[in-house]
């Protein structure tokens, strides 16, 4: 017998209602923070923010350096962060350098800051 399931004998039916009309009067944070959160998922992604939060703005070609990859593929993973509101660009003669916008640091920079914690060195 599997020792994790759940036989509940009472279920607390203010507690539920409370929590529904909690959760649905959230639904549009939860949307927009998992979206951000997504994208922040993954490694590479990850990466760039780090970078642009750490350098304040870069140019596809410098990424791609840095992060050894061709610049399609960082343009690619550039275009989903930008798409998502999570970075902007702005065009300086026939340059395109990206930066983090301001919609989501509230989210990112404390989890930026894990990345030089100590703690996550060997987990």
């Amino acid at each position: 017998m599997d020792n994790k399931s759940c036989i509940r004998v009472f279920a607390d039916v203010n507690q539920i209602k409370e929590c529904k009309k909690d959760i649905s009067s959230k639904q549009s944070n939860f949307n927009n923070l998992s979206n951000v959160l997504g994208l922040a998922g993954n490694e590479v992604r990850f990466k760039i923010i780090y970078l642009l939060h750490k350098e304040g703005k870069m140019c596809p070609c410098d990424l791609s350096d840095v992060l050894e990859m061709t610049v399609p593929a960082i343009s690619q993973h550039l275009k989903k962060l930008r798409e998502g509101g999570v970075i902007k660009d702005k065009k300086v003669a026939q340059t395109i350098f990206y930066s983090l916008s301001n919609e989501y640091n509230e989210v990112l920079l404390p989890v930026l800051k894990l990345v030089n914690s100590k703690s996550f060195e060997n987990a």
